[in-house]
């Protein structure tokens, strides 16, 4: 078995686990939020609570979305036997991926931790599409290879919450660290993993050329 489709069956099963943990979490085990909002405090505007948890759901569910859209289009089975559908998907991750940064536009000002972490998710709302607009153009020039690329490093960014809160509950459960302290690395670190883990996948996992898979246009 080829690194790449290891690679490819380890991400598959982990957006499996994790997606059923988030819809699970927040749509069954605690659908009002209340754990997570309990975190937040000097906020400078009050949170409408009702607006905030339906933004969140339609946060949630879109971001689940892009994780499973983003999946199956990495998959070069599909991409050689149905490279319509194939295709069609990209542009539903991308709907996914618009409606997941724009729903957390709306929750960045009431981010746990303050403004500083606020800044971050923006950061990570305005880089995010336009890395995946960069695969888009990619493709439409036939640039397969450089479209993966981009594509890695945009599908990347659909682990963010994962690894937030992976770091956050360590450093706040194992370490006793102050939670919005331990939520601010987590965030900031989040990035950086996330333009580090895009950069190995491409560098060690995806260095072959796939010219023979190309998609036409």
């Amino acid at each position: 078995m080829t690194k790449s489709k290891q690679l490819y069956l380890l991400m598959l099963a982990v957006s499996i686990v994790y997606i059923i943990y988030v819809v699970y979490f927040n749509f069954k085990h605690d659908p009002q939020a209340t754990e997570f909002l309990s975190h937040k405090s000097n906020l400078k505007r009050p949170i409408n609570i009702p607006v905030w948890l339906n933004v969140m759901y339609v946060h949630v569910a879109t971001a689940s979305m892009a994780m499973v859209s983003g999946a199956i289009n990495f998959s070069n089975q599909i991409l050689r036997k149905y490279r319509e559908l194939h295709r069609i998907n990209g542009y539903v991750y991308l709907v996914c991926v618009s409606l997941a940064v724009v729903t957390s536009g709306y929750m960045a000002p009431y981010a746990t931790g303050g403004k500083i972490n606020s800044r971050a998710f923006n950061f990570v709302n305005i880089i995010w599409p336009l890395i995946t607009i960069a695969a888009l153009v990619k493709i439409k020039q036939k640039q397969v290879n450089k479209h993966r690329k981009w594509m890695v490093r945009s599908y990347v960014f659909c682990f963010t919450n994962m690894f937030i809160h992976l770091i956050s509950f360590v450093l706040y459960q194992l370490f006793e660290m102050n939670y919005d302290s331990a939520y601010t690395i987590g965030v900031y670190g989040t990035i950086l993993l996330n333009f580090t883990l895009a950069e190995i996948v491409i560098r060690y996992i995806y260095k072959i050329p796939i010219d023979s898979l190309t998609v036409k246009k």
